[in-house]
């Protein structure tokens, strides 16, 4: 048993459609905090235009009645309002006006080398697809994730640790409780003092028609040991989080635990020591590792971060090379965000839920989630663990 996704639309269609098979039926689902999550993909300080004109709700179409789920595909609905400005150049079917082609592709984004790989000639073909607007039907996948973990006593959570060269301090003692009101800074970090420093450098840099990147940590709570493999590669849990972080736009390193610092110390100072005692079982006093060893889940929080750069669209463009013609020009200035390091914390989320979801599914299996949560709990007497 495993648990899929599959998510179709562009950025200015009719809307995007998510679909997630391998949900186990009478699973209990929250209307409301699926579209939360949804609100939530469109916070943060630096977005664009277009959070103005969409206000995303998850539109379930399949696979559910009256809350609970069936036991088959589950689909999901976002609608894009402001597909009513685009019916013309993104409407599925021929239409009569005349629509502008675009042939000034962005460094950076995947216009130019699509148009090469698809043999097309309008990089809006690409770019549409492309867009991270895309997420939103993650966000919607992600969220029929959270509250199948939810069941099972895990809870996820993201947090922003970087925007450019503003950091936030370190914290290794978080809690669920530390992430009640991660949503009310308008970064969505933690610490007061870095969330106002970085919200001064997105001012900055927009007003010096700048983009900004950052870096965004995603957290697991609960998470049972034994989750992945250390027996294939494709099984290993820390190359499938991996791999789902990297598949969202604009990321390029990611991060499990605290792997980028621990590649400069020496070994004594970079593992997690093991305890053992009557009342905790096996525990750790660190958790360099993120909750992941050998691919596979240690029952320590899962720790994964994810590092984005700079957003490709700029409203002061780049040099570019018009396709239609190869001479020198501007790329493409559409309308932008200029920071969405916050949101793709929320996408993080999703991505990190859906893997350890999947792990679950591919682990205990279950047709009805009661069946699920005896196969956890009979494994977590098996092991001993007492969290």
């Amino acid at each position: 048993m495993s648990l899929k996704l599959i998510t179709a639309g562009e950025s200015h269609g009719p809307g995007l459609t998510c679909i997630v098979e391998g949900l186990p039926a009478g699973l209990q689902l929250d209307r409301e905090a699926l579209d939360r999550d949804l609100a939530r993909r469109q916070l943060g300080h630096g977005r664009g235009g277009r959070m103005k004109i969409e206000t995303d709700r998850a539109d379930v179409t399949a696979g559910v009645r009256h809350g609970r789920t069936l036991g088959g595909p589950v689909a999901i609905q976002v609608h894009n309002r402001d597909y009513a400005n685009w019916e013309d150049r993104m409407n599925p079917w021929p239409v009569e006006a005349q629509t502008p082609q675009v042939h000034l592709p962005r460094p950076g984004h995947a216009d130019l080398v699509g148009t090469q790989k698809y043999g097309l000639t309008d990089v809006r073909d690409i770019l549409e697809r492309a867009s991270a607007r895309e997420t939103a039907a993650r966000v919607a996948g992600g969220a029929l994730a959270k509250e199948f973990l939810r069941a099972l006593g895990v809870e996820v959570y993201s947090h922003v640790l970087q925007i450019t060269s503003v950091t936030a301090p370190r914290r290794d003692d978080l809690t669920p409780a530390d992430f009640a009101t991660v949503d009310e800074s308008p970064v969505r970090c933690l610490d007061p003092e870095a969330s106002r420093a970085m919200v001064e450098e997105i001012n900055k840099l927009r007003k010096q028609n700048e983009s900004l990147g950052g870096v965004f940590e995603v957290r697991a709570f609960g998470v049972v040991p034994g989750l992945g493999s250390h027996v294939s590669w494709e099984e290993r849990l820390d190359g499938r989080l991996a791999m789902a972080i990297l598949s969202i736009q604009a990321m390029k390193a990611v991060s499990i635990g605290d792997g980028q610092e621990i590649a400069g110390l020496p070994g004594s100072l970079a593992h997690d020591e093991i305890f053992y005692s009557e009342e905790r079982g096996y525990y750790r006093e660190t958790n360099r590792a993120g909750g992941v060893e050998g691919g596979i889940t240690t029952g320590d929080p899962v720790v994964v971060r994810g590092s984005m750069k700079p957003l490709p669209t700029l409203t002061k463009p780049l040099r570019s090379v018009d396709i239609a013609t190869h001479e020198p020009a501007q790329a493409l200035r559409e309308r932008t965000d200029s920071c969405t390091v916050p949101a793709a914390g929320v996408v993080g989320e999703a991505m990190v839920a859906f893997v350890l979801a999947d792990a679950y599914r591919t682990k205990f299996g279950g047709d009805h989630i009661d069946d699920v949560r005896a196969a956890v709990d009979a494994y977590r007497e098996r092991i001993g663990w007492r969290r």
